[in-house]
């Protein structure tokens, strides 16, 4: 959530930050509605002390066996009725004020590329060298249906489009992804494990900046208003909702594995085939709850972290930095990272590593000391995948196959998977 203090002090930069992103512009009608709430408190506060003074006066009058005047009695009346007026105005206002700060996004960080679309993202380096596969190589869907291991009509006929069922290697290969993530992430780079809730309260959701904008990409229990998540970052984020995290505590990483739900409307005729964009799949979060003037530096951290999962899997990738348009609503600076995927000749996106700056901090109320007795501040919170599985199964089973129809896994992996190929069928 933007500071109201920002939009007043500085409401051109918002506009040109909303301007940027390809938002609407609803600042005129919430400065007025701020105004209106800042007049309301300041009248109500002047009547609440004037009839203080005259309520003073009244006893003092009754002590000394003067009865009150009427006219005074009526007055005071009369103000306390137009005091609880303003305090149901100030109400009102106050949630007006509320709905619009909720809708706006965040405000992009110096130097984030001009562009109101994918357009204008920015591919700022690769790694490796995309396979060249000099057989009749198979797109996933081809060579996962021909290995056994991905079954797209009983997902169908389970759950509907876009769902799935693995078995076998496929299964053991997923989980085994998981876990060395995970251990990855938990033993080297310094996160500590999660095990989270998948289902959320409504403030949760909006604690993360998904709702309300983006209530109609999400899958709701209208009954309990209880919400899937469509990723860990939402439960992280509200971990610490309410706190003032101590002195020293700073900078905190945690690591976390959930399912991920999302109805993809918006998607609606993308990358339908496979298991590109599906409406359940699992990912391993990182997220980091930092000190302000550390978060751009800590965003190149997470970034490297992420990119040392595509490193030791062998996978080529590219590394974009996304324009104003194509970030996340949270998001104040963002890169995506981009694994080849050889059977399908495309690109594919496996994180997303942003610095979300105060913007879930002050949703959520989530603050520091930089030392006892110190004022609190809102932390900055920065969340990146570490990796999306399903994609990165896609680039193992694509970049790995062979011209017997096998398909090899990464060295990283075999302690886990407990195979060293799948097998051609």
């Amino acid at each position: 959530m933007l500071s109201i203090e920002l939009i007043r002090r500085d409401p051109d930069v918002v506009r040109q930050a909303l301007a940027a992103r390809g938002e609407d512009d609803p600042l005129d009608e919430l400065l007025a509605l701020d105004a209106r709430r800042r007049q309301a408190i300041t009248e109500g506060d002047q009547l609440r002390s004037q009839r203080n003074d005259v309520s003073r006066r009244i006893g003092q009058a009754r002590s000394s066996g003067q009865p009150p005047p009427q006219d005074v009695i009526d007055e005071m009346r009369q103000v306390g009725e137009r005091i609880s007026a303003l305090e149901q105005e100030t109400r009102e206002t106050e949630e007006q004020v509320r709905e619009i700060l909720l809708g706006l996004p965040n405000i992009p960080r110096p130097g984030v590329p001009q562009g109101l679309d994918e357009q204008g993202n920015v591919v700022l380096r690769t790694w490796g060298e995309p396979p060249v596969l000099d057989f009749d190589s198979k797109p996933h869907w081809d060579l996962a249906e021909d290995l056994g291991i991905i079954d797209f009509q009983r997902g169908v006929k389970l759950s509907g489009s876009r769902f799935y069922t693995m078995s076998g290697y496929g299964a053991r290969l997923e989980r085994a992804a998981a876990s060395w993530m995970l251990d990855l992430h938990g033993r080297e780079h310094g996160y500590t494990e999660l095990m989270l809730p998948i289902i959320v309260r409504r403030e949760i959701m909006e604690g993360s900046g998904n709702l309300p904008k983006f209530a109609d990409n999400l899958y709701h229990d209208e009954e309990d208003d209880l919400w899937l998540v469509p990723t860990a970052e939402v439960p992280i984020t509200n971990l610490h909702r309410d706190e003032i995290m101590p002195p020293g505590s700073l900078p905190t990483r945690y690591v976390a594995q959930t399912p991920c739900f999302r109805r993809e409307k918006a998607a609606a005729g993308r990358d339908t085939r496979g298991i590109k964009r599906v409406h359940q799949f699992n990912k391993v979060e990182m997220y980091k709850f930092v000190e302000p003037d550390t978060s751009d530096e800590e965003l190149e951290r997470l970034l490297d972290d992420a990119e040392d999962v595509c490193r030791r899997l062998n996978l080529p990738y590219r590394i974009l930095q996304l324009c104003t348009g194509d970030m996340s609503f949270p998001s104040a600076k963002s890169y995506d990272i981009e694994v080849w995927a050889a059977g399908c000749e495309e690109w594919l996106e496996v994180s997303s590593c942003s610095n979300c700056t105060d913007f879930q901090a002050r949703r959520a109320n989530i603050r520091f000391r930089r030392e006892p007795g110190a004022q609190p501040e809102f932390v900055h919170t920065l969340n990146g995948s570490g990796l999306a599985l399903p994609r990165i199964i896609i680039a193992i089973l694509e970049n790995n196959q062979q011209p017997d129809g096998s398909v090899v896994i990464p060295e990283e992996l075999r302690p886990y998977t407990g195979f060293d190929v799948i097998p051609a069928p």
